[in-house]
């Protein structure tokens, strides 16, 4: 969760970024209490039959499952926190033995796990995948197998300050004008929150690099992305890159490096920022702050094509070294996939879940999911190549460099050019 995204570099994700729900807090009570830690910053494995590893709200939220399962099958379970880098310590635990039999993350560890010959396929029933959100099935599909149980999907929405942009706009170019105006008026300080940061973030990025038509990794007839193909330097990211600059510090400054993870949501919050482009996880934050707002799709430029921001989705994997892997593809199998689960991780997260029948439920009673959700169908799943490690810091930083004013076709050439020879 609650993914970031971080500013997403290397095979880390979390929905993938810095801003997506980072996941800290601590299990409690029972089998679940969290486990000394190691030198790696990972729990001991300890005696535990089950062990599952994951962070945030969602341990707590486990609690009760977890133990319900033990107690049908006649196990013990352990939920354990992995407070910080949970798929690098989850790698090299299970490389040793001595990792949990379950882990829990951003589908976009996929590749990166399956490289590293992590986590074994689930099996499940096709009427359980055909239970799930479509795009949720596809984004735990790697190499024509499956290899996670998703529990919810996520992206990025337009999020608006209704007292200050009463309708949704159909454009960027509107967005600005509409943003323009209550700065014009005095109500407001700047039009839109964008994190950028002096590093970049091509996560916060994406929406607009689509739509103006740039791409990351072209895509096979099944979905699947071609690590081959580098959109990274082609013209439709050149095309982009030209967009961004005239948004750009030496444009109409509605991108600057000095508005990041760390004071984006604060601003918002300030109540005078109008639009702000980030991810349903930060509504909790919003409403305690007072901000009247609502959500909808982030929109792409005039003539363009639609914003695609990446759509997360957070899964429970099997470890292939864990020391009951049966209980754990029966876990997986049996209890991941139900409407009680799935309603207890929501509940815990805010996320719209991944099964078909919840996604509707919830959204009837939380006009929020179900924008959320709609929004997080209409994206495209976070590649989940290993290739991807070499794609996010130098994109961030070619980002970053043309909102500053570089010349924005050559810094995105040579950013393609990086990752390119990063790739051989």
């Amino acid at each position: 969760m609650a993914f970031a995204a971080l500013s997403l570099i290397a095979v880390s994700s979390g929905c993938s970024s810095q801003s997506a729900p980072s996941s800290t807090g601590s299990a409690s009570g029972g089998a679940s209490a969290e486990a000394a830690p190691v030198e790696s910053g990972a729990p001991e494995r300890g005696d535990a039959d089950l062990v599952i590893w994951a962070n945030g709200p969602f341990v707590q939220a486990m609690q009760p499952i977890a133990d319900k399962f033990g107690e049908e099958n006649g196990i013990t379970v352990e939920v354990q926190t992995v407070a910080t880098d949970l798929q690098t310590n989850f790698v090299t635990a299970n490389a040793s033995g001595n990792g949990p039999d379950i882990v829990v993350g951003a589908h976009d560890w996929i590749g990166n796990l399956v490289q590293n010959s992590a986590i074994d396929p689930v099996q499940i029933s096709e009427d359980q995948k055909e239970a799930l959100v479509p795009i949720a099935e596809q984004a735990v599909t790697y190499n024509g197998q499956t290899y996670g149980m998703p529990y919810s999907i996520e992206s990025l929405v337009l999020i608006r300050n209704t007292d200050l942009a009463p309708e949704a706009p159909s454009s960027v170019e509107e967005l600005l004008t509409m943003g323009q105006e209550a700065v014009d008026a005095g109500t407001a300080d700047r039009a839109l929150n964008l994190q950028v940061g002096p590093e970049g973030d091509a996560y916060f990025m994406q929406p607009f690099y689509s739509s103006a038509g740039g791409y990351l990794f072209g895509q096979n007839d099944d979905g699947s992305y071609d690590p081959a193909d580098l959109g990274v330097g082609q013209p439709g990211s050149i095309a982009a890159a030209e967009k961004i600059a005239e948004l750009g510090e030496t444009g109409t400054g509605d991108l600057t490096q000095s508005l990041t993870f760390d004071n984006s949501i604060a601003q918002f919050n300030s109540g005078r920022i109008p639009f702000m482009v980030n991810g349903p996880w930060t509504l909790g934050d919003i409403r305690e702050a007072g901000i009247n707002y609502e959500i909808s799709p982030i929109p792409g430029f005039e003539g363009m094509d639609p914003a695609q921001p990446f759509t997360g989705v957070q899964s429970f994997y099997v470890a292939s070294k864990g020391e009951n892997k049966s209980f754990a593809q029966t876990f997986l199998q049996t209890v991941v996939g139900t409407d009680e689960t799935q309603r207890a991780l929501y509940e815990a997260y805010g996320i719209p879940p991944a099964t078909e029948s919840l996604l509707e439920e919830v959204s009837a009673e939380d006009p929020d999911a179900k924008l959320s959700a709609e929004a997080a169908a209409a994206g495209i799943p976070m590649p989940a190549l290993p290739a991807m490690a070499a794609v996010w810091a130098p994109l961030g930083q070619a980002e970053a460099a043309i909102v500053g004013g570089a010349d924005p076709e050559q810094t995105m050439i040579d950013a393609g050019k990086t990752i390119a020879a990063a790739l051989k």
